[in-house]
C-alpha cells in the first residue's frame, strides 16, 4: 500500500504540474513536492540517514530554453548498427529487481530541438506506459553515469502535450531510484538514448 500511496502521489504532483500555466512555478511545485516524498515517505529511495533528506535534492536553476515539444517519429532498425541487433536492438529486457524482469519496446523516436535523437520505449509490464531516458554530456560528471528520465508515465512522469508533440521539459529530468540506493534496480539508458549535448537542467548530482 506504500508503494501504491507513492505512486497515486507522485502522479497527483504531475498533474498539479500541468495544471500550473507557469512552467517555472510548476518546476518549483515539482522540487518541492519531491522533496517532501524523499524525506517523509517510507517508499523513499533514500537511505534513512543520507543527508539529501535534510538538504533536497539538488537542480540546476529552471531555464525555459530547455522546454521543447516533439512528436514521435517512426524508430527504424535499419538505421541503427547492425540493423537493430546487438545494444540497438528493438526490445530490450532489463532486471527490474522487486519488478522482476521489465521489458522495453522501442516504438519511435523523438527529434529533440537542439538536443538530438532519443528513442520512445513501450514498457510492456506497466500497461504500455512510454519510457524516454536520457544519457547526456553530464553523465558521470555533474549527473548520474547511467542517465536521467525525461519521461515515465507509468509512474506518473508526464507533462502532457502540445496539439501533436509531447512536451519535453528537460527542466525535469531526474535521477532514477539505482543513483540513490544500490538496492533499486532500474531501466537505463540505451545507446538510442545517449547524445552528445551537455543538458545542464533538472536534477544533479551536487548543487
Amino acid at each position: 500500500m506504500t508503494l501504491v500511496d507513492w505512486r497515486t502521489r507522485m502522479s497527483a504532483l504531475y498533474a498539479e504540474v500541468c495544471a500550473d500555466d507557469d512552467p517555472e512555478r510548476g518546476h518549483a511545485t515539482w522540487r518541492a513536492g519531491r522533496d517532501d516524498l524523499f524525506r517523509t515517505h517510507p517508499q523513499s529511495p533514500l537511505p534513512a540517514r543520507d543527508p539529501l533528506r535534510e538538504t533536497g535534492l539538488p537542480y540546476w536553476p529552471y531555464d525555459p530554453a530547455w522546454r521543447l515539444s516533439a512528436p514521435i517519429g517512426p524508430a527504424d532498425p535499419d538505421d541503427r548498427p547492425g540493423g537493430g541487433a546487438g545494444p540497438w536492438a528493438a526490445e530490450r529486457t532489463v532486471d527490474g529487481g522487486d519488478d522482476g524482469n521489465v521489458t522495453m519496446v522501442r516504438i519511435g523516436a523523438l527529434d529533440v530541438p537542439g538536443v538530438g535523437s532519443l528513442d520512445v520505449w513501450r514498457l510492456h509490464q506497466y500497461a504500455g506506459g512510454l519510457f524516454v531516458p536520457i544519457k547526456d554530456g553530464t553523465s558521470g560528471q555533474e549527473s548520474y553515469g547511467a542517465g536521467r528520465y525525461l519521461l515515465d508515465t507509468a509512474k506518473g512522469a508526464w507533462l502532457g502535450t502540445d496539439g501533436d508533440e509531447l512536451v519535453l521539459d528537460l527542466n525535469f529530468t531526474y535521477h532514477p531510484s539505482c543513483r540513490y540506493d544500490d538496492r533499486w534496480r532500474c531501466p537505463l539508458a540505451p545507446p538510442g538514448n545517449t547524445v552528445g549535448v551537455r543538458v545542464e537542467a533538472g536534477e544533479r548530482l551536487s548543487a
